[in-house]
């Protein structure tokens, strides 16, 4: 029995955004079947389509089916069976998503880490899981040659991004990285190159597929926010099923749709919803494995994507794409932001870039976060609200609650967010205490996610989104919320972004610090007078930053949101 039938006398969940949908769009049913198998049907639906496009090289699902299932008899032959564990760490190339759906297929489970983890990192995701195999990019060898022997490996199977490519592409690629890294080994029986596993795997036979229900763990994704330890987020088969359905509900896709995957695969936004959910409905996702924001001109031009999503780090890039004259983004659909706060100004110069470059569309907002397979509210077609992170989609609820009582606030009053959801985390691996601390039954009798976010609900049940609970800053008794300061300093135009952290205070206990970039034509002369005087005007005295720090960029997490620690330690000047 799962989680979500466990709970009895449930009592009806309030939901005014419910009049923006159907009855049945509101009671998605989701098959009982595995990852591997969704995607086998939409290939089986779509074979001439292109299911993944990297740089030059397309895959139509037939192909992509076919390299899936070889791959699976290959990785059956190793001795993968059902439940274990296989850490993939992989930039976004073609290898990643057949290993993780040739895996699914068995009933294995992909542990996704980040490529760019340090030593450390990667071995404690090893450890964590216990994992026996490991899938590697190739060039990241030398986060893991001081380790790799002493633990439990039965094989380490190395990747590298040119393994996708043409013959010329991928002799030139070999050629310029030749030098740039430490090579892995060659004469060691646990290691194999990906190539040559491939080329072995077509000559394995099918091995005996058991059947898979929603309700298996599929992958492990890590989660820690900007801040604590990681830890290891186990999401079931049902979270995706959940996600591409509810997805094509609050979006209108075709066959002729692509996304634009520039969200790494060990990300929930990136996994989910701009490959997993594509590729379950039929069209293409563009693979990038690294991006260079100086080229994002180029990268639009070229693949004309119909979709975009990123966090807002990458719209700062957006905005500044001025490497292509000329540039025509007629073919956006849709520009989605998520992962972190948009800033009102930002949005605004992203829409006003939009429109000065033929596009109709306008950027929209989601909300969601690793537990909940990222992506909980979106804004359905042409009902946006500015600021609002939108609605949540078809199948989840939401309630905004006081953390200390639970009792629900009413529409318009911040507290803390909880989310019930189709598509929640099976748990923390190996950690009931903080599994049972995030996934609490309510007197309702429902099963809620805490969240420690912020926001509030209007009355047709957009959701607001503040920031993390922990960012909020207490000065001298009073409650002051990060996200209304930067929106106020937003407003100003010389400001491009702003961060503002709290501060120790030796009687207020805490105070706001900001930290501004500027605009590129931002006149520097006399900035910090007029921010202050800006804010003066617009906050309340308790809520006047003590310091306005002005920085040429703010500092980032490997997820690309802006790292608050590493800016409440920060003591250095300015940056003018």
């Amino acid at each position: 029995m799962s989680i979500f039938d466990s709970i009895r006398k449930k009592k009806t969940i309030p939901a005014p955004w419910a009049k923006f949908y159907s009855k049945e769009e509101l009671n998605i049913k989701i098959p009982n079947i595995s990852m591997y198998e969704e995607i086998r049907r939409s290939a089986l639906k779509h074979p001439d389509n292109i299911a993944v496009s990297y740089l030059n090289r397309k895959i139509t699902y037939y192909d992509f089916l076919k390299k899936i299932d070889i791959l699976a008899n290959g990785f059956y032959d190793l001795g993968i069976r059902r439940g274990d564990v296989v850490t993939i760490v992989l930039p976004n190339v073609p290898e990643s998503l057949m290993s993780l759906y040739a895996l699914n297929k068995i009933g294995a489970i992909a542990n996704m880490t980040h490529p760019l983890s340090a030593e450390e990192e990667i071995k404690e995701a090893i450890i964590t899981t216990k994992s026996r195999y490991l899938i590697i990019y190739d060039a990241r060898y030398s986060k893991i040659e001081n380790y790799i022997d002493s633990l439990n490996m039965e094989k380490v199977i190395f990747v590298s991004p040119a393994d996708s490519l043409d013959t010329i592409r991928r002799v030139g690629y070999k050629v310029m990285e030749f030098r740039k890294f430490k090579h892995r080994p060659i004469l060691k029986k646990k290691y194999i190159n990906f190539r040559t596993f491939f080329l072995f795997s077509r000559f394995k036979d099918d091995f005996p597929v058991k059947r898979l229900g929603k309700d298996t763990p599929a992958v492990i994704l890590h989660s820690g926010g900007t801040s604590g330890k990681s830890k290891n987020v186990v999401i079931q088969n049902r979270a995706f099923l959940f996600a591409s359905k509810a997805e094509s509900i609050s979006l209108s896709f075709d066959k002729n749709d692509s996304a634009l995957a520039i969200m790494p695969n060990f990300h929930g936004f990136g996994l989910s919803t701009v490959m997993h959910t594509p590729l379950a409905l039929g069209f293409t996702t563009i693979l990038v494995p690294q991006f260079n924001a100086k080229k994002f001109g180029t990268l639009l031009k070229k693949n004309k994507p119909t979709c975009i999503l990123g966090v807002p780090t990458l719209y700062e890039a957006f905005i500044n794409s001025n490497n292509e004259k000329n540039l025509d983004l007629s073919f956006i659909k849709y520009i989605i932001s998520g992962g972190d706060v948009l800033p009102p100004a930002l949005e605004e110069k992203v829409n006003e870039f939009l429109t000065m470059h033929n596009s109709s569309a306008k950027i929209i907002q989601g909300y969601g976060l690793t537990e909940a397979l990222a992506c909980v509210t979106l804004t359905p077609d042409e009902m946006q609200k500015k600021g609002s992170v939108g609605i949540p989609l078809p199948g989840n609820y939401i309630k905004i609650i006081d953390p200390t009582n639970r009792k629900t606030k009413k529409f318009g009053e911040t507290g803390e967010i909880v989310i019930n959801s189709k598509a929640f985390m099976m748990g923390y691996l190996n950690n009931e205490k903080e599994t049972n601390e995030a996934l609490q039954v309510h007197p309702d009798g429902h099963i809620w996610l805490h969240t420690g976010d912020l926001g509030y609900m209007d009355e047709d049940g957009f959701i607001f989104y503040s920031g993390r609970s922990k960012r909020m800053i207490i000065t001298s008794g009073y409650n002051v919320y990060p996200s209304h300061i930067e929106e106020i300093l937003e407003s100003h135009p010389a400001v491009l972004q702003c961060t503002v952290v709290g501060v120790p205070h030796p009687y207020k206990q805490e105070v706001p610090k900001a930290f501004v970039v500027l605009n590129d034509n931002a006149r520097t002369l006399f900035i910090k007078a007029e921010l202050k005087k800006h804010c003066a005007k617009h906050l309340a005295k308790y809520m006047m930053p003590s310091e306005i720090v002005i920085r040429k960029k703010l500092p980032k997490t490997k997820l690309g949101k802006v790292d608050f620690n590493k800016l409440k330690e920060d003591n250095d000047g300015d940056e003018l």
